[in-house]
């Protein structure tokens, strides 16, 4: 028998799907920390209530889910949903108004997981919380879950070509954003320069429960 590590998410999936609970068990340990990531630098407060919930929402839906499809892109895509409306509850919006269209800090969130040491792991960290929600997730998506071309095209709805280029324009309004929130120029220089690592750097630390 293949370790627990060999087996494909889609095997998981396809054994899950067909009434396997311990598949599934595996999928769930397999991306809870991935999971509580997603939420810690986005909410303030109730982040394992919303973790919880998006594995319920995927154990609810995983009769929707198509073998040959994600299993990354749709978890991601329940948490993202659950997101959204935790903030259209928490900070009122209006029906017009989509929460991936403003940051979380313009809707009053203040995440405490400032668990950077590194002045560059601080400012990326509030370069990111200070972007559109929407850009903010598809970066960390990016960056710290390593979703692939197809798999970001799965999760935004739309073709790869078009989810490689949302990519690109998220990184130039970061950039944007790490450019006014710097104060010491050389900062700046070795945070841009060096973006990939300090994302992996605060990557696992976010992934930690306080």
């Amino acid at each position: 028998m293949l370790p627990s590590s060999a087996v494909t998410d889609e095997a998981l999936v396809e054994a899950w799907r067909a009434g396997d609970s311990k598949a599934g068990n595996l999928l769930f340990q397999r991306y809870f920390a991935a999971v509580y990531r997603f939420f810690r630098n986005k909410v303030d407060r109730g982040v394992e209530d919303l973790v919880q919930r998006t594995f319920m929402a995927c154990v609810e839906g995983r009769d929707r889910l198509r073998a040959d499809a994600s299993f990354r892109a749709y978890l991601f895509g329940a948490a993202h949903h659950l997101l959204r409306g935790h903030y259209r509850r928490e900070r009122a919006l209006r029906r017009d108004e989509d929460a991936d269209e403003r940051s979380i800090v313009d809707m009053g969130a203040s995440p405490t997981s400032m668990l950077a040491v590194r002045d560059e792991q601080r400012l990326l960290l509030e370069g990111l919380r200070h972007l559109s929600l929407g850009d903010q997730t598809l970066l960390e998506l990016y960056y710290w879950e390593r979703l692939t071309g197809p798999e970001l095209a799965a999760f935004l709805g739309v073709p790869e070509n078009t989810a490689r280029t949302r990519v690109r324009r998220a990184r130039l309004r970061l950039e944007a954003e790490l450019a006014a929130l710097a104060t010491i120029p050389e900062r700046l220089k070795t945070t841009v320069d060096n973006l990939d690592r300090w994302a992996e750097s605060i990557r696992d630390a976010l992934a930690l429960p306080t």
